[in-house]
């Protein structure tokens, strides 16, 4: 299927490695010129570097905080500059996880808003940074990472993507006219350097292995398994193409069926 992103211009943050590197590699190989934006210049780099010779397309690495609004604009005015323009936006940076304990006892304030920044706030930057960009071209689209945990309660970390999905929404229903759509994916446990130091370190304190661990998250999914980074690209980069449409506002699990309750 041809997914009409050559020639796009996409912007994806923490795209240094991961989940958010993973998309960038999946938007370039559909034909789209991106940037990835993080706080290390060298990952940065050597990422864009590895995508740009597997894709044959400009990958730029963009340094910015998230957390920085004045970087933020000038990270996006850099893409402008570098690559033309900005069509897609996809918000991946934040700390796996959160940064917030699931103890109500110890959790503090910082913590919990120290999370909405990184996660909520840096998502809403980024879009009012590239948004102005989209509507000069009457059409983008908005991809939002977020996680099943928000699904469920056991961590405070996870309020930051319950109000990540209310922003997609209300930004979705607000941009629509001028062609852009907005939508939330969820990864579950997904295969990377942070599953791994979790699993090591539940090993070293619960004495369970980290195959016996990853199995008992494996267990709770409908396909038995876990993700591999490149799965939740394969999503996103549908929902940064123009077949997308019929999808805006939208929240999609993309953890292999982990999330057992029914919706509709």
């Amino acid at each position: 299927m041809d997914l009409r992103l050559v020639g796009k211009v996409a912007w994806v943050t923490g795209g240094g490695g991961g989940i958010g590197s993973a998309i960038a590699a999946g938007l370039a190989a559909e034909g789209a010129d991106v940037a990835i934006t993080g706080r290390t210049l060298s990952t940065l780099e050597d990422t864009a570097t590895t995508i740009a010779a597997a894709s044959g397309r400009r990958v730029i690495a963009v340094p910015a905080d998230v957390t920085d609004s004045e970087a933020v604009v000038e990270a996006a005015a850099t893409v402008v500059r570098e690559l033309g323009g900005i069509d897609i936006l996809v918000n991946s940076a934040a700390t796996p996880g959160g940064k917030t304990g699931t103890s109500f006892e110890t959790v503090t304030d910082q913590q919990v808003l120290r999370d909405l920044d990184e996660k909520l706030v840096s998502t809403l930057r980024a879009c009012q940074a590239a948004v102005p960009y989209m509507k000069e071209r009457g059409w983008g689209r908005l991809i939002h990472v977020g996680g099943l945990g928000g699904r469920r309660s056991g961590s405070y970390s996870s309020i930051r993507t319950l109000a990540l999905v209310h922003l997609s929404k209300t930004l979705s229903d607000e941009l629509g006219p001028y062609g852009i759509t907005s939508n939330v994916v969820h990864p579950g446990a997904t295969h990377g350097r942070w599953l791994a130091e979790s699993l090591a370190s539940r090993s070293a304190v619960g004495g369970a292995s980290e195959a016996e661990l990853e199995g008992e998250l494996a267990s709770v999914s409908a396909i038995r398994r876990l993700l591999d980074p490149e799965e939740i690209a394969h999503v996103v980069t549908f929902l940064a193409s123009p077949l997308s449409t019929a999808v805006t506002g939208e929240s999609i699990g993309t953890g292999g069926g982990m999330d057992r309750a029914v919706t509709i």
